[in-house]
């Protein structure tokens, strides 16, 4: 560290962080980035995530400022639509008409030109083939309004904007936590930080707090999300602790959002505390909107094919937490094997198989068997058989008669061998954060007046999402606002100075 005074300083070093300190370079500034992580363990959440991108598209040709499609793909594919106003839907239905609407018209409106930004700065997307499309009719049909992931997943974005901080010029200090803002009551001029067991001071006209959520500590999650939630799994980075809400509410920022909600998925009931980069999002299980999900008393308990599995997975987690035990047995038959995603063949998982349903009631660990065979056969005596089944569209094929209904790719299990997997709940990250100016990033008090130096992003960012959230939104939502709050913070600390 050759000086302590910086234009912009960027706590944290996800996707969000990066972009925050690629724009912040872009504007000119002195930039410098602090990590609680070491190197081998730096990313944050995003590089345990899937690397699917939700934003808004019309056609294949604004796909192409995105990735390089060939002829053939083009030719060979339905990349549907995701249309602004199909976004907005989406968004403004699963948060049940609750997300900051300024907020998510910036989220939506520059969904696409961030895309295209990230690739400039090195990322490479491509067609997201293998879990989000399926053939229909010698074509190969996208759905869930999902046609592109990052390559290499969330690991993958994280090492092309490391590539492209490193070309920057920007310097990195791993294993420095940072502790508290340096603050006068009328702004924010640095950070007071822990490295190599000394508390350094990094002076700045601009902060920009990238660092995540609270879902790591356990105590805060108890505390905010409710009792239970202590016993979930964290599926990302053990270091989201709180630490950069703390420090902006210790300054009087103002709280907001959805304090009590948080996203959380299906995970392997075994799988560590905490995520396992070797493995990243592997230990998640969606696929579960093909079969049924079974609790402790040998009952189902949502709708499983309410939906696509990206617009409910980010909530069903919570609704295993709440089960008997904290765990629930997504169930298959043969018909659908094919169907499961990669998650359900890697060597960590727990599972079990039969050639009879009677069989598998007696290796679910845990489970009522009894109970177990009388909900399959009512289900079974309910599945709607005149409906076809498609698992490309939300096919209609439901049930008749049964509590809770099952809405879609509803079919009979009969088909051996029957399989079975044990999950609990992973929680990716929660959804309360602090109010920002939604078209500059800069973090305000209870009272809304702006901070003076201060600006936050990703996923410490309030009022976006509330009781749910539509899979592929997080890193674009992270590079949006972090892009943003880069360029405020150091357009600002360019001005002061």
């Amino acid at each position: 560290m050759a000086s302590s005074e910086f234009d912009v300083v960027v706590i944290g070093k996800g996707n969000a962080a990066l972009c925050a300190a690629l724009s912040a370079r872009d504007q000119g500034a002195s930039v410098i980035m602090l990590e609680a992580a070491s190197e081998d363990e730096s990313g944050g959440n995003s590089r345990f995530a899937g690397g699917v991108m939700r934003f808004a598209y019309d056609s294949v040709e604004d796909l192409k400022r995105v990735t390089d499609l060939t002829d053939e793909e083009i030719a060979g594919s339905d990349f549907g639509t995701n249309t602004k106003e199909e976004f907005f839907d989406d968004l403004f239905r699963l948060t049940q008409f609750r997300t900051d609407p300024e907020l998510s018209e910036v989220l939506v409106t520059q969904s696409l030109d961030v895309m295209a930004w990230l690739r400039s700065k090195g990322a490479r997307f491509v067609p997201n083939f293998g879990r989000q499309s399926g053939m229909v009719n010698g074509k190969r049909k996208f759905f869930g309004r999902l046609p592109i992931e990052v390559s290499g997943g969330g690991a993958g974005l994280v090492r092309y904007l490391d590539a492209a901080v490193a070309r920057a010029g920007i310097e990195v200090l791993y294993e420095t936590r940072a502790l508290s803002l340096i603050y006068d009551g009328v702004r924010v001029s640095g950070v007071r930080a822990r490295r190599n067991g000394e508390v350094v001071e990094l002076r700045a006209r601009s902060v920009v707090l990238a660092c995540g959520g609270f879902e790591a500590n356990p105590e805060w999650r108890t505390r905010y999300l409710g009792p239970g939630w202590e016993l979930a799994k964290v599926r990302g980075t053990r270091f989201n602790v709180g630490d950069g809400l703390k420090m902006a509410l210790d300054i009087g920022a103002a709280p907001y959002g959805n304090w009590s909600g948080c996203h959380a998925t299906g995970w392997d009931r075994y799988a560590p505390e905490f995520g396992d980069v070797n493995v990243g999002d592997q230990f998640q299980k969606h696929s579960y909107i093909f079969g049924l999900l079974i609790n402790s008393e040998g009952r189902r308990f949502v709708d499983e094919g309410w939906d696509f599995h990206s617009f409910t997975y980010a909530k069903y987690g919570g609704e295993v937490l709440k089960q008997p035990g904290q765990f629930a047995w997504q169930v298959f038959d043969a018909k659908v094997k094919h169907l499961l995603r990669s998650e359900y063949r890697i060597k960590f998982v727990t599972k079990v198989s039969a050639d009879t349903l009677e069989e598998l009631a007696t290796k679910l660990e845990g489970v009522d068997p009894e109970q177990f065979l009388k909900t399959v056969r009512a289900y079974n005596a309910a599945v709607n058989r005149d409906v076809p089944f498609d698992h490309t569209i939300k096919d209609g094929k439901g049930t008749t008669g049964i509590e809770p209904a099952k809405s879609n790719w509803a079919q009979v299990l009969d088909t051996p061998p029957y399989e079975a997997y044990s999950t609990t709940c992973g929680i990716t990250f929660t959804f309360g954060g602090v109010r920002i100016q939604h078209d500059s990033g800069q973090v305000v008090d209870s009272h809304q007046v702006p901070i003076p130096g201060l600006y936050a992003c990703g996923e410490m960012v309030g009022g976006l999402f509330y009781f749910n959230y539509p899979s592929g939104t997080g890193l674009v939502s992270g590079a949006v606002f972090g892009r943003m709050a880069g360029r405020s913070a150091g357009a600002a600390a360019k001005q002061a100075g």
